[in-house]
């Protein structure tokens, strides 16, 4: 019972630890490299980010969803579907999406609207949708913590390289919008607190009911494969010049050897 306790209290600070250090690094590292930020080095950061993404789901989170599961692969496989096809329900219902790219759809109607003097709401709408995502990824943390820290660690990784582009293209779309430095940095805090939020809300409630963490862990896989199939890659595809095609091709297995290596030296 001790060591059930210290491995809880363990996990916690790990949590804590880890959402305001990853909300922090993610924000400094985004706004420091958007100040030379150009298409080809956000291109680079998307390739990365499907690699880690995909990698983490595969290798790590849904093995271990299925062993804390006591091995239901059909239960778990079944959960990862449903949450595809939820996340995609959601996507054409509330248009729910993110930007990669300082240039991406959402920025050139920001811009075309900024330069014809007209009021934008996109600021507000992308602020509430960072914020749920963040809030999101919190409890896909915590749930990964709650197994193993290792798996934890791993998750928060790839979720850091997740949203570091994420980030650049929510300072783009703020700056764009009217907002000063000041505020658009203020806003992003505010969304990188609700990763806290998330996680910490998503301790308490597993710690209780503890039967269902290896389905939420099945629901953070899901979301990852869905981010990186759905978000990420068609972002890719924009790209078609083949010197192009094979330095995101090699980011990718780059990504993938990353989790890999990790995979392979905390196992």
């Amino acid at each position: 019972m001790a060591n059930l306790f210290f491995g809880s209290v363990m996990a916690l600070y790990w949590i804590i630890a880890v959402s305001f250090a990853g909300g922090l690094i993610s924000l400094l590292l985004a706004s420091a490299i958007f100040k030379d930020a150009n298409a080809a080095l956000t291109n680079n950061l998307v390739s990365l980010a499907v690699g880690t993404l995909l990698a983490t789901s595969f290798l790590e989170i849904i093995p271990h969803a299925m062993e804390a599961s006591n091995n239901n692969f059909h239960d778990i496989s079944f959960v990862v579907l449903i949450g595809i096809l939820i996340l995609f329900i959601l996507e054409k219902l509330l248009i729910w999406r993110h930007c990669h790219a300082p240039h991406c759809h959402n920025h050139t109607e920001c811009d075309s609207q900024l330069k014809e003097n007209k009021p934008n709401g996109n600021s507000g709408i992308v602020v509430i949708g960072d914020l749920f995502h963040n809030f999101v990824d919190g409890i896909l943390i915590a749930s990964a913590f709650l197994v193993d820290i290792k798996l934890g660690l791993i998750t928060a990784l790839s979720m850091l390289l997740h949203c570091l582009p994420q980030e650049m293209g929510i300072f783009s779309v703020l700056l764009h919008s009217g907002l000063s430095k000041f505020k658009a940095y203020m806003w992003n805090i505010a969304s990188s607190v609700a990763t806290l939020l998330g996680a910490l809300l998503s301790f308490y409630i597993l710690s209780i009911m503890e039967s269902l963490v290896p389905y939420v862990l099945a629901i953070a896989a899901s979301s990852m494969i869905y981010v990186a199939i759905s978000d990420l890659i068609p972002d890719l595809h924009e790209k078609t010049d083949t010197k192009d095609s094979i330095k995101q091709i090699s980011l990718i297995l780059l990504g993938v050897a990353v989790i890999y290596f990790f995979h392979a030296s905390i196992h």
